[in-house]
């Protein structure tokens, strides 16, 4: 097992269950990306801490396109995203600049990110805006 596997595993099974429980409390940082599996039909929420925008939110990508969450997404034409424990529908991803992506997350979070060398954004817009 890789070291970035062994990482998403430890992720999966200890991180994420705090995270999902806060957001659907509507506590926390953490919103949820309620998405349905492109093969298995399955329904998944997955923790993300997203920017809201005046179009919907900004979501950076820590660990790539390959996520699981995005690739349902995009097969699916969209996803449901509850933040601070309210749904929103999302009907359309598009790519989002570095730069715009930072200035959505602000102080400190863009630091943070930046930092990291974060450079990875997504705008998931809300249907109707």
């Amino acid at each position: 097992m890789s070291i970035r596997s062994a990482w998403l595993t430890f992720i999966r099974h200890t991180i994420n269950p705090v995270a999902i429980r806060a957001a659907r409390r509507g506590s926390g940082p953490f919103s949820l990306v309620e998405h349905i599996g492109r093969k298995s039909g399955a329904r998944y929420e997955t923790p993300l801490i997203l920017a809201p925008v005046a179009a919907g939110f900004v979501a950076e990508l820590t660990y790539g396109r390959s996520v699981a969450w995005y690739g349902n997404a995009k097969a699916a034409g969209g996803c449901v995203i509850r933040y601070h424990g309210r749904p929103f529908t999302i009907d359309r991803i598009d790519d989002l600049d570095a730069a715009s992506g930072m200035k959505a997350y602000g102080a400190p979070r863009s630091w943070i990110l930046r930092l990291l060398r974060r450079h990875d954004f997504l705008l998931l817009h809300v249907a109707g805006r």
